[in-house]
């Protein structure tokens, strides 16, 4: 079992030297994580050919934590403007969406945090203007992020449906879940990280999860760079609410994004797969995320699919 102890409050200070040291070491790296050689060996994951989401389905309503939903319109369809049902037509429509809300499943280009003036690994934030980012934009990944996936369940490890916002995951955490499930997250790795964020939402409705979200604490990404991980995704913001950081709002996004280089997935669910994996026992797989082509975007909508 994990321990009870949970990691305090990090100062500015600390901050500043665990950023530094977590950078050191993405770029002490030998670059892309994400080989043909890795990509390759992740198929070998695949052993009953099964397909899982990891998206939860775009939210169109207004909540507490999605005031400005997706937009679904429809813009043809049978019978618009008096059209008769003989002959051909078409049915049509339109979505428009903020990428980076607290509710839809999304993946996230390293131009999407901005610290101290500068972009991933000292790219001027100036490369991102009004028309949209010139540097490290989500098309930067248009070929696809493919690996070995792994999903560690801290509620599973801690005996509970799911983290109560503001508790927090740390680096002993995702520890102690490897052993409990007898998975062990390796180099190149795209680790996911269950709070059950989703099925507190679906069982006792959205909140202000700006205000109050269960996430990871930012020391539990030194687990993630002694092992190398090549992305990070989570079911909720990755971040917990309030922060667990003086003066910083978003410090899993500013470590994971600005210092390491990762791709940072949020708002996935992982209720499907956490079933599929208790049914064939095994907490690996290969894993699939297509962004959009959107140029210039500093994120996009996604749909990751694990293949057991």
């Amino acid at each position: 079992m994990a321990t009870d102890a949970r990691p305090a409050r990090l100062t500015p200070a600390e901050f500043d030297a665990l950023y530094r040291r977590l950078a050191g070491r993405a770029a002490e790296g030998d670059g892309d994580a994400l080989t043909p050689a890795r990509v390759l060996a992740a198929t070998r994951e695949v052993r009953t050919g099964r397909t899982v989401t990891m998206a939860a389905p775009v939210q169109t309503a207004p909540g507490p934590d999605d005031p400005e939903p997706a937009r679904h319109r429809m813009s043809q369809w049978p019978g618009r403007s008096g059209e008769s049902g003989s002959g051909l037509h078409f049915a049509m429509d339109r979505f428009a969406m903020n990428v980076h809300g607290d509710a839809d499943s999304h993946v996230d280009a390293l131009c999407h945090v901005i610290y101290d003036g500068t972009l991933h690994g000292g790219v001027p934030a100036s490369t991102v203007t009004e028309g949209g980012a010139t540097a490290l934009a989500i098309d930067a990944v248009h070929d696809g992020i493919v690996g070995r996936g792994v999903l560690l369940d801290i509620p599973r490890l801690r005996g509970v449906p799911w983290l109560e916002p503001g508790d927090h995951v740390s680096a002993d955490d995702l520890g102690a879940a490897e052993r409990a499930q007898d998975v062990r997250v390796t180099e190149g790795d795209l680790l996911f990280v269950r709070v059950g964020h989703r099925l507190r939402r679906a069982e006792l409705g959205a909140w202000h999860v700006a205000r109050a979200r269960a996430g990871l604490h930012p020391s539990a990404l030194e687990f993630l760079a002694e092992r190398r991980v090549a992305v990070l995704g989570g079911d909720g913001n990755n971040d917990t609410a309030p922060s667990c950081t003086d003066g910083v709002d978003f410090p899993v996004h500013v470590l994971a994004i600005h210092a390491m280089g990762l791709y940072l997935l949020d708002y996935l669910q992982f209720e499907d797969l956490a079933r599929v994996c208790e049914e064939e026992g095994r907490w690996s797989f290969l894993c699939v995320v297509a962004p959009l082509r959107l140029p210039e975007a500093t994120g996009s909508p996604v749909n990751p699919i694990a293949v057991l």
